[in-house]
Order: C-alpha cells, then sequence, then structure tokens
C-alpha cells in the first residue's frame, strides 16, 4: 500500500518569498558554477538560458582564491585557454569580483529569478552579503568545515548543505554544529560525471527518514536526466544541476553540466511527475467511467 505523506512540516521559506518542501513545486537550481571561464556575458548568456528553461534560482561559486588554492598546488603551471599560467593565477582569472557581480545581481533581479552562491571562505560569505542571497549552499567540499558552516548560517538565511564524498557521520557532524532550522540537505555523489550505480538515490529516502521536518534535496552530476527526474519521484524538494551553454567548453565540470535544451527537458519532465504524483488517495476520474461501463460485468450500471 502506498503511504500517504508525511504531515510534518518539512518547508523553508526563503528569502525571495518562494517556499521549499513537501507540497511545493520542486526547487530547481541551475548551477553556473565556474561553467563562465571568467566571462560575465557567458555568465548571462547561460542565465538567459536557465529562465527560458524555467529554472527557480541560478548558483555560482565565490572564492578567495589564495585561502582556497592549496599551497602545493598554487605555483603548479598548466595549459589554459589564456595561456600557460600557475593554477593560483587561474584561479583568479575565473573568478568573478565584485563587478561582475554587480553585473550578474542586477541582470537576475530584472529576470526576476534567485541567484546565490557556494562560498568556500568566511570572506567569500561577507563578500556575498552585500547582495543579498535568498539561502546559501555550502558544497560537499566543505560539510566538514564547520566554521564556514556557521558563517554562511549565521547571516540568518537558509543554508543547503551538500553531501557528497561524506560519511554518515559526518552528515551528522555537520547537523549537529548547525541545528535544524532554516537548514536543508542535498544528497550528493562527489564525482564528475557520476556513474548510475554510484548515485543511491535511496539516501534521499534515508535523509528524510532521518531528519524529519528537513527538505531533503538532490545535487546530481551524471550524465543525462532520467536519474534525476527519478529523485524528484521519490521525494526530492529541490534539485540541482549543473548548466552550462555548451559541454565541449573547456573547464572541469562542463562534461558533468546539462546543456540549455537539457535542461528545458529536465524541468518540463520534472513538472509532468509532480502533476502525476498526484495525492495518493484512491479516486474515480471522471475519464474512466465509459470505460468502466463497457469492461465491467459488475457494479457499473449505476454509474
Amino acid at each position: 500500500m502506498t503511504s500517504l505523506p508525511s504531515s510534518i512540516n518539512r518547508r523553508v521559506v526563503i528569502k525571495s518569498g518562494k517556499a521549499i518542501g513537501d507540497g511545493e513545486p520542486c526547487y530547481v537550481i541551475a548551477e553556473i558554477g565556474i561553467n563562465h571561464n571568467g566571462s560575465v556575458e557567458l555568465a548571462k548568456e547561460i542565465i538567459d538560458g536557465a529562465v527560458r528553461a524555467g529554472a527557480n534560482c541560478v548558483k555560482f561559486q565565490k572564492r578567495t582564491p589564495e585561502l582556497c588554492t592549496p599551497p602545493d598546488q598554487a605555483g603548479v603551471e598548466r595549459d589554459t585557454p589564456w595561456g600557460r599560467m600557475t593554477y593560483l593565477a587561474y584561479r583568479h582569472r575565473v573568478e568573478f569580483g565584485e563587478a561582475e557581480y554587480r553585473e550578474i545581481d542586477a541582470h537576475c533581479r530584472a529576470l526576476g529569478v534567485d541567484w546565490t552562491a557556494s562560498c568556500w571562505d568566511e570572506p567569500s560569505v561577507a563578500f556575498m552579503e552585500q547582495f543579498d542571497p535568498p539561502f546559501y549552499k555550502a558544497a560537499s567540499a566543505s560539510l566538514t568545515d564547520h566554521a564556514l558552516l556557521r558563517a554562511m548560517a549565521g547571516t540568518g538565511r537558509p543554508l543547503i548543505i551538500s553531501t557528497g564524498m561524506s560519511s554518515q557521520e559526518e552528515i551528522d557532524q555537520a547537523v549537529g554544529a548547525l541545528g535544524l532550522e532554516n537548514l536543508l540537505i542535498a544528497h550528493s555523489t562527489s564525482a564528475y560525471p557520476c556513474q548510475p550505480h554510484e548515485l543511491n538515490l535511496r539516501m534521499i529516502q534515508t535523509l528524510r527518514a532521518a531528519f524529519p521536518g528537513t527538505p531533503i534535496g538532490y545535487s546530481g552530476h551524471e550524465v543525462g536526466l532520467a536519474t534525476t527526474t527519478a529523485a524528484v519521484a521519490i521525494g526530492a524538494s529541490f534539485i540541482e544541476r549543473h548548466v552550462t551553454s555548451d559541454r565541449s567548453l573547456w573547464g572541469s565540470d562542463q562534461a558533468a553540466s546539462v546543456e540549455i535544451v537539457g535542461l528545458e527537458r529536465l524541468v518540463r519532465d520534472i513538472r509532468s511527475i509532480e502533476e502525476a504524483l498526484g495525492d495518493g488517495v484512491k479516486q474515480r476520474y471522471a475519464s474512466e467511467l465509459n470505460v468502466m461501463r463497457r469492461l465491467r460485468r459488475v457494479g457499473a450500471a449505476n454509474i
């Protein structure tokens, strides 16, 4: 027998006024990250496509390169589309500053789409506060950085924590450090791209049982769309997928990203699934009556 929806209030309201959680449409986050390759114009192009596709939010990543670049990697030279440079110089090359984010902020406000960022260090949280984001997202790599998690949660904004590359114990410790108020949790596997046998989508149900009252979502890095829609079907309140204008572009996240046409299909299919799930209460639809009259031998005469 199909279980009925829980009566637990599993919802968080973000600053834009939208609610994320049970009984609400799945909140779709288009993760641009650094797929803009340091170009504001490319970032705007991807934002425009995400809005056309029906995404609720676009998300970037914000780092202080000197704090987030491993010391043993900072001086290592590598080939990039802008020539050969050190890894630290490359991190600066693809990092947006205040001027670029002001353009992005104005663009998103004009389009009416939410935008936010995953902050990788405490100064980046302070930097992002000037843009009044509706919520923050902690990358999976940051789940064990409790000081950073507290810095984001300390702003009073809702916080999504992502759980890739983590144990259940580490998830529990992060939740213990933060508390459950204004918290959302995303199941994730941090492989780029991720193979289907490592997606472990049933963890969405495990997290729902472990943290009643907390919206549980899914951050996917797989190739294809079917498994992301499956996540919605089994209870994900929000989903996040990396998006790009062209998967053949240079960059570490491009191969695990969805192009705009794919995002359009994904949002369309998510909305169809939501409509198809119904309320779990058995009823007889008007469209069934003629079929019932034709095919039932008993009990249909007076309908």
